[in-house]
């Protein structure tokens, strides 16, 4: 193997004709360089000095290295000083995979702060709800996944072999229209909105409310389904259903037309931070998290 620092000895050699006098430039003995000249041909398998006297000359085989130990020795420099910018911040990139309410709300804060503490730090956004945005982090094609899973939920996926960062814990809030009986309410059972329309929101959402209805006795009446928030709210404040959605969702959404109450019993899902365990030693992903937990905690 050819190691960096006998490629620097040999341009030296190569450029003063002497070990002595490469020994001076590289601030190192004529011992020292002699020993490294000889590691080197060793590595390589063949003379790449003749040595006439005090004088140095190279062989055909050092001529070719030593053309090519420029180049080599500028790209390693490159490629120290871009990991050192990297290792300090200067520099870096982070893909960030998630759910749309924390996009709405957790992403643009933490991203702020981000930019403003290490301005040389990139982050690129891309949407998918949990188990997708995970099943992007296991197969590489992410660096953090901010994902959730409901408290008490049948079948929670397992997050075992990444490294989990929870932010906070968000309560479903009822949704109901501005005329409706319940609107004024305090707090609401759910099991009050038996016999409304309903309108759901994202799969995994969409099977929680049905898992939670059940459980009080009834099954909800899924007139519409949408993955979009907005229109969740929308179809609420048309007068044509009721809903329940996250508190995070409620924050990223000016509820025209509908009213928030508090449904009972309590249904809360965790909010997460995921990454690989590997992953969480670059500084970029590690300031990218704590900038995501600080978001949370605001």
């Amino acid at each position: 193997m050819i190691e960096a620092r006998h490629l620097r000895v040999l341009r030296a050699v190569a450029a003063t004709g002497s070990f002595s006098a490469a020994g001076r430039e590289l601030g190192c003995t004529q011992p020292a360089v002699s020993q490294q000249m000889k590691a080197l041909e060793s590595s390589v398998g063949t003379p790449l000095l003749i040595r006439t006297g005090r004088e140095m000359r190279l062989t055909q085989a050092g001529e070719a290295l030593v053309r090519h130990a420029a180049g080599i020795i500028a790209g390693l420099t490159a490629a120290e000083e871009e990991v050192a910018a990297i290792a300090g911040l200067r520099a870096g990139r982070v893909r960030l995979v998630s759910f749309p309410s924390g996009s709405s709300t957790l992403v643009p804060t933490a991203l702020a702060a981000l930019r403003a503490a290490h301005p040389g730090t990139r982050v690129s956004l891309e949407e998918a709800e949990p188990p997708e945005s995970v099943d992007k982090l296991r197969d590489g094609d992410c660096d953090i996944a901010l994902a959730f899973r409901y408290e008490g939920a049948a079948g929670v996926e397992e997050w075992d072999d990444l490294v989990v960062r929870p932010l906070l814990r968000d309560r479903l809030v009822g949704l109901v229209p501005e005329g409706h009986r319940l609107a004024r309410a305090g707090s609401v059972a759910i099991g009050e909105l038996a016999g409304e329309p309903w309108i759901a929101g994202c799969p995994r959402c969409r099977g929680q409310l049905v898992e939670v209805c059940r459980r009080e006795g009834f099954v909800p009446r899924i007139d519409f389904a949408t993955d979009d928030y907005p229109a969740v709210v929308g179809l609420v404040g048309a007068g044509l259903g009721v809903a329940v959605l996250p508190e995070l969702a409620i924050e990223s959404v000016r509820p025209k037309g509908a009213c928030a109450v508090t449904v009972e019993p309590a249904v809360r899902r965790e909010i997460v931070a995921l990454t690989l365990p590997d992953l969480s030693q670059v500084p970029a992903v590690a300031a990218t998290l704590d900038q995501l937990a600080r978001a949370a905690a605001r």
